[in-house]
């Protein structure tokens, strides 16, 4: 449990000094890379992103929009897992309307701050975020009509867990939709380099364990609605937020990794450039959809 705890303080701190830092600081490592950078590309409309605080759009670290072409209806609650600075929050709480309610959950201070002046900024009245783990949800059972997620269950250091959770929280027939990062056929000391698990590489399950993680809880129906596989820059990019393109290079004093802020400090290894030719067509972005028996 106690190494469950060290993931979850790595990720909340890692997620907490890229929110308060301005992005794509030149020469900074430990901060996800996909900041405000994937979402303009991951299927929020001009309209949906133009609507949005620019503060929400900017410190996104997700990898999909995972209320696109979904179903949510007016009236129904929508728990976001991960809610981050609540860009998915604000989002569903304007699809739901004055009648429904959209939650989000999430760990770190620094991003429950945030969400917050942005859910004020957006004018939205029925969105609210709350402090707790996903492998815990301060949620009531069977009350939720809609979970939701984007790139934040693959952090998880027990994701049996959470999808146990997102079993227990929704209402009979309620469904789920994420957006997540999964991977296939790793090479081993990419699963076993933890410089990579906030950047949602090294924690990555495959999409088949995922699927079956989901039917393991009970629920049904489950299926990948859709796939976004990273090509080998956008890879590059993502181990770079942990592993500078000189992966021996000394670390300057002021940087992050200089104090192992992350997941371990830089050694020496592979590259950037180097890690990235091994894992092309290993690592994508899936939609997955499930539903709780009626």
């Amino acid at each position: 449990m106690s190494k469950h705890n060290d993931i979850r303080e790595s990720v909340s701190k890692a997620y907490a000094d890229a929110v308060n830092r301005p992005s794509q600081t030149p020469g900074l490592c430990c901060e996800p890379v996909q900041k405000g950078v994937v979402v303009k590309s991951a299927g929020y409309t001009n309209e949906e992103l133009a609507a949005l605080p620019a503060d929400a759009v900017e410190n996104s670290f997700g990898c999909g929009n995972p209320l696109a072409f979904s179903e949510v209806k007016a009236g129904e609650v929508v728990v976001d897992l991960g809610s981050g600075a609540g860009i998915d929050v604000i989002i569903a709480a304007k699809k739901v309307g004055e009648t429904g309610r959209a939650i989000g959950i999430d760990m770190t201070d620094d991003m429950l701050d945030r969400a917050r002046a942005n859910i004020e900024s957006a004018g939205v009245k029925n969105a609210e975020v709350r402090k707790g783990i996903i492998e815990a949800l301060p949620i009531d059972d069977a009350s939720v009509d809609w979970v939701i997620s984007n790139c934040v269950i693959n952090l998880s250091p027990d994701k049996a867990k959470v999808f146990a959770e997102i079993a227990r929280v929704l209402k009979p027939g309620g469904k789920m939709l994420v957006s997540d990062i999964v991977a296939q056929d790793l090479p081993e000391d990419v699963l076993k380099d933890e410089r990579l698990y906030c950047s949602c590489v090294s924690g990555a399950i495959s999409e088949a364990d995922y699927v079956q993680g989901l039917r393991d809880a009970g629920m049904e129906s489950v299926e990948v609605r859709e796939r976004i596989v990273y090509d080998e820059s956008q890879l590059a990019a993502f181990i770079e937020s942990e592993i500078p393109k000189e992966a021996n290079a000394p670390s300057d004093a002021s940087s992050c990794c200089a104090t192992a802020c992350c997941c371990g400090p830089t050694t020496d290894g592979p590259t950037s450039e180097a890690l990235a030719a091994t894992m092309q067509g290993k690592i994508w972005s899936a939609k997955v959809f499930a539903k709780k028996p009626a």
